[in-house]
């Protein structure tokens, strides 16, 4: 059993907070595909079994690339970036329509893969390679600067249309990658304020003139989240998020009790937290899955201060950034605090390409972290 143990490389707080965001995943999820077996056939069984296979795959995922070297993402940075580009765009002319959103491309015997989790990453790991490599320019606008934001730009900008949020998100945790690569924080002001008005402007379009069903639901979900005058048939999702946690209260209902899990859309995915709320409360639901992102983030940065080169600690700001960005959305959208968006929460979510794509995000974290220690160990000898 040691030898076993002694396999598993790197934080092993990062380990241990997986083991528990494994448990909670296997649980929320079994409780709330209910629905999902009702409505779309089947039985609870091979949805809950199918699920478990992910996660028992995600962990193999998550150990084999803790065991990658670091500086074979460097190397293949651009490749990537150029692979997801193309992955996006043969998604937005070919990809599978579901829920008048076209994001997935349907690949033989596997199922349908999310090609914009795959975009994720490669952008995250090039700019932590651009970053790296251009330090001496990165405060010249023209040199370090704009070269960067239109390799953002393009990526997010082919993720919007099918999916705003994610485009958001990953927006987002670029822009804090460039803050603290040192980027000046005008350029990051104006580039935020440039993509406030473009946002409005489009929105003020969409108004006007006839949109597509895509951008008339994400219209209408901001629309709805700020207004008091909405249909309640409109905010049923949130309504029913609410509903759900209000029942939680500080201690829930105990497994497997929600009530709330046979008719909130998406319980097993987009509004798993309500459900997890609902059954283990705030004080053993909700507390711990938001100390467990936390830590994960605060872990990250005590490998961040091991590196003693910048671009593995650009990579694992990048990658622990979005993904606690992330879960923080999605418990967001669930209490009502953010406009439904769609985002899982990450690994405890069902969804296959979503833990695959966690997996691999936490394990080159962990590969980092693992090369960190034995390069210690070496120095030590």
């Amino acid at each position: 059993m040691r030898n076993f143990l002694q396999g598993f490389k790197g934080d092993r707080v990062i380990w241990v907070l997986m083991v528990f965001l494994t448990i909670y995943s296997g649980l929320a999820v079994s409780s709330s595909v209910a629905a999902l077996a009702f409505h779309n056939g089947g039985n609870v069984t091979t949805h809950i079994v199918r699920h478990i296979m992910y996660l028992a795959f995600g962990w193999v995922m998550l150990y084999a690339f803790h065991k990658v070297p670091f500086r074979y993402y460097n190397a293949g940075a651009n490749l990537l970036l150029v692979i997801a580009a193309v992955l996006l765009v043969f998604t937005l002319l070919f990809g599978v329509h579901v829920n008048d959103a076209t994001r997935s491309l349907k690949i033989p015997v596997f199922g349908t893969f999310q090609t914009s989790d795959f975009a994720k990453i490669a952008l995250i790991i090039f700019v932590a390679r651009f970053l790296s490599r251009n330090q001496t320019e990165i405060q010249d606008f023209k040199k370090g600067f704009l070269p960067v934001v239109a390799f953002i730009g393009i990526i997010c900008g082919l993720i919007a249309p099918e999916n705003l949020s994610t485009a958001a998100i990953l927006f987002l945790t670029c822009m804090v990658m460039l803050f603290i690569g040192r980027t000046k924080l005008m350029y990051l002001l104006g580039l935020a304020g440039a993509g406030i008005v473009l946002l409005a402007f489009i929105v003020i379009i969409g108004k006007t003139t006839s949109t597509s069903v895509r951008e008339q639901t994400w219209q209408n979900r901001i629309t709805q989240h700020f207004s008091s005058d909405s249909n309640p048939e409109e905010k049923f999702q949130s309504d029913k998020a609410k509903i759900a946690i209000a029942n939680g209260g500080m201690f829930g209902k105990f497994a497997g009790h929600s009530t709330q899990r046979r008719s909130l859309p998406q319980a097993y995915s987009d509004f798993i937290f309500a459900i997890v709320i609902e059954e283990y409360g705030f004080l053993f639901g909700a507390l711990p899955l938001m100390f467990i992102y936390l830590i994960l983030l605060y872990r990250a940065g005590v490998i961040v201060r091991k590196c003693t080169r910048s671009f593995p600690a650009f990579l694992v700001v990048g990658l622990t950034v979005g993904l606690v960005i992330q879960a923080m959305v999605n418990m967001g959208v669930s209490s009502g605090l953010l406009p439904v968006t769609g985002q899982p929460l990450p690994w405890v979510s069902r969804g296959g390409t979503s833990i695959i794509f966690t997996a691999m995000a936490i394990g080159m974290i962990l590969g980092v972290s693992r090369s960190l220690d034995e390069e210690g160990a070496i120095a030590e000898e």
